[in-house]
């Protein structure tokens, strides 16, 4: 069936899926049209746990591994009773409310109760410092917090210096102080129904903001709208290639546009139960594969970086027959972890792209043969060129900006601008193109290999190299854990490539390893693209999110 408009008889809000064999038969075929003033939680929660109230919709495992089960109609109920409670505290429609909630469960409960009072989640990660909280507070304007107890001292101490910060919700088992509000008892007093106001937000009206990574600056406030769930239908239904009765894990803290990606929009419109482990601390991939086996997941995405914890394991010691797709992003895939990860279990992994200011932009689909190291092809919905420096669409083989056509019909899942930044918002989008900062070239088939953020690209002698497919080649030897990439001043060269290497327990800086090292790279990648100079540190320059931050090393070693 032709995804046309999914939407026909007015009432059903679930997904039909399409069944193509081919890319080019996807691509026909897929369209959707968002109805008017849609609104996730009462267009498919709400309707949805109506007609099929004991859809399973929640496996949650918190960190002592206590299992607990919800359904659909938990979500819908309880989500209508913490509406009702919020805007008997003063939140209204188009007020901002920050969530610092780890992987509970509340998190789920609070999106989709702000979605019904058309307030705008801003949903952040746990590990912000006092001087982050108090710059995203009061930039962004939020008038509420929903904390977990554990980080209500960490907001206590910024929110001095808010003043327009005036609801504070408290989750979890201590008794909150100084103003906070208990969110169980606000939750038990509510009714579990919330009608639809008549002037409720949907559409194109605010739907959610995420803060950008900020690898190269102050992070960007990106505004997405009440479409943006229906961008996820691709995640969720094509490239998780979820059924009803899958059990879907993503590997992704609630505080960043990953979450949404993997464990929320796509997977429950596929009709899938999404899988959360709210694990603190540590990773420990041994815990991760005990969840996969005890708990039968079926589909599983996490980054390369937790494949490659995953393969050094003893697989053979888990039961993963359950398992029957696997997808990344984040990164590149390195090759040898692929073919390790699929000799031991049988499965590829497909590989996908995308930015905070999008849904899912490029990606390899099940019916698609995965090449290692390839993001795949354009995600439909998404009319994606590779554009040179003079704006001209690059042909197979010549790298260019990934750059999305923007045209009269605004693509489903694309950021609609930055707050309070229109000079970025118009540089961003220009051209009639939305510019992502970030470099590829395509091969014959059309499938796209990332290289990198344009300021990350290297060049030496004439030759342009991109720090990802360098850093895959490190981290493929068996000394190295981690790899940063970057270009020093070089007086020959123009630039010589730089990389900086956290080495694995047990290995030890030495010239004979930087040679060994150097020696591997030529035999992977092309043999002028080899670091011929390496750093051996501790550890790498990081983002909250995880994400290198190569322009810090770059000023480092420019200083």
């Amino acid at each position: 069936m032709c995804l046309h408009n999914p939407f026909t008889d007015g009432v059903t809000p679930f997904m039909d899926k399409l069944s193509p064999a081919t890319y080019d038969g996807f691509l026909k075929s897929y369209s959707i049209d968002p109805p008017e003033n849609y609104n996730f939680a009462f267009d498919f929660i709400d309707k949805r746990a109506m007609e099929t109230p004991g859809m399973k919709a929640m496996i949650h495992v918190d960190n002592q591994e206590n299992c607990h089960k919800f359904d659909l109609d938990f979500f819908s109920k309880q989500s209508s009773r913490l509406a009702n409670g919020l805007v008997s505290k003063g939140i209204t429609k188009g007020d901002k409310v920050m969530l610092l909630l780890y992987r509970r469960v509340e998190f789920w409960v609070a999106m989709l109760a702000l979605h019904k009072i058309g307030a705008i989640a801003i949903p952040s990660p746990f590990l912000l410092t006092e001087k982050d909280l108090e710059y995203r507070i009061n930039f962004a304007e939020i008038k509420g917090i929903i904390a977990e107890d554990t980080l209500i001292p960490n907001v206590d101490r910024a929110r001095k210096k808010c003043p327009d910060l005036t609801v504070f919700i408290g989750v979890g088992e201590k008794t909150p102080v100084n103003g906070w509000e208990r969110y169980t008892p606000l939750v038990d007093q509510g009714s579990d129904l919330f009608p639809r106001p008549t002037d409720s937000a949907g559409g194109n009206d605010p739907l959610l903001i995420f803060f950008s990574s900020g690898t190269t600056g102050a992070p960007k406030m990106v505004v997405h709208t009440h479409t943006y769930p229906l961008g996820h239908v691709p995640t969720g239904l094509y490239w998780h290639d979820l059924e009803p009765g899958d059990i879907q894990l993503t590997l992704a803290d609630t505080g960043w546009g990953k979450a949404v990606w993997g464990k929320f929009y796509g997977q429950w419109m596929a009709g899938a139960t999404v899988f959360v482990y709210d694990f603190r601390g540590k990773f420990e991939p041994k815990n991760l594969l005990k969840m996969i086996s005890r708990h039968r997941v079926t589909t599983f995405c996490g980054p390369p970086t937790v494949y490659r914890f995953l393969i050094q394991e003893d697989l053979s010691q888990y039961d993963l027959s359950c398992l029957k797709h696997c997808t990344t992003a984040g990164e590149l895939l390195n090759d040898s972890v692929f073919h390790t990860w699929k000799k031991e279990t049988g499965l590829s992994i497909f590989e996908g792209y995308g930015q905070t200011e999008t849904t899912l932009l490029v990606a390899t689909f099940p019916f698609m043969e995965p090449k290692p190291g390839s993001i795949g092809k354009p995600v439909p919905g998404y009319t994606i060129h590779l554009l040179d420096m003079d704006g001209q669409i690059c042909p197979a083989g010549v790298e260019g900006e990934i750059c999305i056509k923007l045209g009269d019909c605004h693509p489903t899942g694309l950021f609609s601008g930055y707050v309070k930044e229109a000079d970025k918002t118009a540089r961003a989008c220009a051209n009639g193109y939305y510019h992502t900062g970030d470099k590829a070239w395509a091969d014959e088939d059309g499938y796209l290999w990332f290289l990198g953020r344009v300021d990350d690209l290297i060049k030496s002698s004439g030759y342009r190299i991109g720090p990802f497919e360098v850093e895959s080649a490190l981290v493929a030897h068996a000394a190295v854990l981690e790899a940063a990439v970057t270009g020093v001043p070089d007086d020959v060269r123009g630039q010589a490539v730089k990389a900086t290497v956290v080495l694995k327990t047990g290995f030890i800086p030495s010239s004979t390893l930087t040679r060994e090292l150097q020696d591997f790279v030529k035999k992977i990648t092309a043999p002028y693209k080899y670091p011929r100079i390496i750093d051996y540190v501790d550890e790498l320059p990081k983002t909250i999110s995880g994400k290198i931050k190569r322009a810090e090393i770059r000023a480092k070693d420019n200083a």
